[in-house]
């Protein structure tokens, strides 16, 4: 074979061989491109889904931090002229939890945020004191907001309930009487 058949079926020879080399080059470079596609995809997917937990925990924290203020709100409410007042017989006007109340009814005690219930006829006019017991069927109708009747908070253990017109201070297990406040609307 003389040198030019020789080099033209080395040429074909490296051609037909090269050819597919290089195009198998070219898809595995075609791969590694598309596996950092899929790699950065991922990427932004994880900091989405982080930015998005940082949102809601942004969101959170400042719905935290809104009741916070109302509840401090609340409490300069209570503390201004709508507390409970002895020497005025008309504190309670106006305030929410008495929107039903239109005096003392014969049979019936007034609870604010509870409003009328019916009484035995026997402790339609009783008169609470230290010691004495409250019963049963009256030991639910607690007081919402003790502040606004001047009072603390109630010790644990004890609840200050509507009794008529009065508020008791009573030990939540034997409905024990502590305190009285009397008369207070």
């Amino acid at each position: 074979m003389n040198r030019l058949t020789r080099a033209a079926v080395i040429a074909v020879a490296l051609a037909t061989t090269a050819a597919p080399l290089a195009a198998e080059a070219q898809s595995r470079g075609d791969r590694h491109e598309r596996r950092y596609d899929r790699r950065d995809d991922r990427q932004d997917r994880r900091q989405d889904r982080r930015d998005d937990r940082r949102d809601y925990r942004s969101d959170r924290r400042d719905h935290r931090q809104d009741q916070r203020w109302d509840r401090r709100d609340d409490r300069r409410d209570y503390r201004s002229n709508q507390r409970w007042d002895r020497n005025n017989r008309n504190w309670y006007r106006g305030r929410s939890d008495f929107r039903d109340y239109h005096g003392a009814s014969n049979g019936h005690w007034y609870a604010p945020s509870y409003g009328y219930y019916r009484v035995d006829p026997r402790y339609s006019h009783q008169r609470w004191r230290r010691g004495s017991y409250l019963p049963a069927a009256y030991r639910g109708y607690y007081v919402r907001d003790p502040y606004v009747y001047g009072l603390r908070q109630a010790p644990r253990g004890y609840r200050y309930v509507h009794a008529g017109n009065d508020i008791v201070l009573m030990a939540v297990a034997t409905g024990l009487i502590v305190s009285v406040l009397a008369g207070a609307y």
